[in-house]
Parts: structure tokens; C-alpha cells; sequence
């Protein structure tokens, strides 16, 4: 859905993004992290058509971006990271305005129904400039959809929003995935990535790694299984050092952290050595580093 190759943007000898090769696939959510100045807005700004890069190409949808930059626009829809509004006029005719320079056919019908969805249509007389922040960002995002575009460019959704506007926007951009947009989300809520998105990328100026969040955990960090116990001792520890598939142990109070390559394979296997040797075993859980942990490595090392 989204291609790139070598896609590289200067701004007066200032490296931007660094020949960036990436593919988005249809249907997905893809994270974009990266801290600021990383250059993923001017990224979002070459995919979208609002700038052209300095090198490389790419295509948005199979549109070739500088060729058909016009059917690009029509395809995609943007939330920028500080959406501007027309603060004097009413959210309906906001809405209006873009839906007739997007051309919609049904614009009354579509402006309707996107104020129905995102709760705002018993306010939709009332002009943008009295909507709190968390009301125009919902406005922002009802205006980046009225088109019904393919693709669906998100620029910090939820930044300083309340928990729950944070959450009610959360849940729409998951019910647009149920529909099987694809989505391009950068963010810096990791946590909000974690929940939403099928692959991240990590980027500072060039793209350092593309997985899912599952496995960037196991690269960075590796599998690590926490085994409760009611004592641990030296000489259980000493027992599972033994075992060949055991890469590290260490005992910490209680607890024996154990790191695995396989746990679903190998948890049986420790169990019945622990067991075996007098353990105790409480219960067992395994050690999740959180996406924000594996983020900083990563960006720290790069």
C-alpha cells in the first residue's frame, strides 16, 4: 500500500530522513516512533504530496509520488500533529468546506455521519473555537475521513488529550482498522502503539528496525521467565545452570529470572529440574519488557 525506496529529504544541507526503505501492506496499522526532529513528519509530508523529496521515490496506494501527486491527495487522509481549524465557523460547515473541495458526492450525508460517530453532533452548530482540545482534535480526525481515503496518515493523535478523549480516539482509529484501513501512526505513546499497531518502525532520521512489537521485544531484550518460589536457593540455581537451553539465571529474593529461547517448549523441562531438586514453585510468569524500554534501547545504541 505504501512503498518506498531511498526516499531521502535535505533542507539546505540539513538531512531530514536518510533514504528510507520501507513497505506498508494493506489493511495494517504501522507504527512510526521516533523522538523529535527525527524527521517522521516530513516523512508523512513527502508520503502525502505536501512536499517532494530531495531523492529516491515511492508510491501511496500504487500512485507514484511526483507523477500522480494529485490522485495521492485524493486517496489519503491526514491528521496533522497541530490541525487548524476555522475557529469562527460552526463544525458542520468546517466539515462542509473540505468535504466539497474533497469532492464527496453525499457531503451532508458524510459530514453527518462522521459527527454522529466521533460524538459530536449535538454540538455541530456551535463554532470549533469552543470545542476543548480533545473536541477538536475528534473534528480534525472526522475531517481527515469524510472522503472515505484508503489510507490514513495520523500525526500524534492523542497528544495532549485527557485519558478519556485519549481513550475514545484509541477506540476509533481501532474500529477503522476493523474496516480495513491501513493506517500510518506516529506517535509518542508507545503504549498506544503497543495496543494498536500490527508492525512499528523505529526512525531517527533513517529507519533503524521494522518488526512487531512482540518480536522487537525477544531481538532487544530476549525471553525471560520469572519462576516464584518459596525459597530459592544457591543449589536451584546451580540446577538450572545445568540445563543446555539455559542462556542466563539469576535469583533475586525469591525468584529464579530464567532467560529462554522457547518458554512454551522449555517451561516444562525447568519445572520438572526445580521439582526435582526439592523447589517449591508458587507460580510462573514471564518477564514483558514494554515496547517504550525495547524504544529507548534502540534508539540509545543508534
Amino acid at each position: 500500500m505504501i512503498h518506498t525506496e531511498e526516499l531521502t529529504k535535505n533542507f539546505d544541507g540539513v538531512l531530514a530522513v536518510d533514504q528510507l526503505s520501507l513497505d506498508v501492506k494493506e489493511g495494517e496499522v504501522f507504527g512510526f516512533l521516533g523522538p523529535n526532529g527525527a524527521g517522521k513528519t516530513t516523512t508523512v509530508r513527502m508520503l502525502t504530496s505536501l512536499i517532494g523529496p530531495s531523492s529516491g521515490t515511492a508510491s501511496v496506494a500504487g500512485f507514484v509520488l511526483g507523477n500522480q501527486d494529485k490522485e495521492i491527495r485524493k486517496t489519503v487522509g491526514v491528521l496533522t500533529e497541530t490541525p487548524g481549524m476555522y475557529d469562527n465557523l460552526s463544525a458542520e460547515y468546517n466539515l462542509r468546506i473540505f468535504a466539497e473541495l474533497y469532492e464527496v458526492r453525499d457531503a451532508a450525508g458524510q459530514v453527518d455521519k462522521y459527527l454522529k460517530l466521533l460524538g459530536l453532533y449535538d454540538r455541530r452548530m456551535d463554532p470549533a473555537g469552543t470545542f476543548s482540545k480533545g473536541m477538536k482534535q475528534k473534528l480534525a480526525i472526522a475531517r481527515a475521513l469524510l472522503h472515505e481515503p484508503r489510507i490514513l496518515f495520523l500525526d500524534e493523535p492523542t497528544a495532549g488529550l485527557d485519558p478519556e478523549a485519549s481513550h475514545l480516539v484509541r477506540e476509533f482509529i481501532a474500529d477503522l482498522k476493523k474496516e480495513g484501513r491501513t493506517i500510518f501512526l506516529c506517535t509518542h505513546n508507545l503504549d498506544e502503539a503497543d495496543r494498536l499497531c500490527d508492525r512499528v518502525g523505529v526512525f531517527k532520521t533513517r529507519l533503524l528496525v521494522v518488526d512487531t512489537p512482540a518480536r522487537l521485544r525477544t531481538s532487544v531484550f530476549g525471553r525471560k521467565v520469572v519462576f516464584h518460589l518459596r525459597e530459592a536457593s544457591a543449589g536451584l540455581v546451580k540446577v538450572v545452570q545445568k540445563l543446555p537451553f539455559v542462556s542466563e539465571v539469576k535469583a533475586v529474593e525469591n525468584k529464579l529470572l530464567i532467560n529462554l529461547d522457547d518458554p512454551e517448549t522449555r517451561n516444562p523441562d525447568v519445572v520438572r529440574a526445580l521439582v526435582g531438586a526439592g523447589a517449591d514453585i508458587q507460580f510462573v510468569g514471564e518477564l514483558r519488557h514494554s515496547l517504550e524500554e525495547v524504544y529507548l534501547q534502540l534508539v540509545k545504541n543508534n
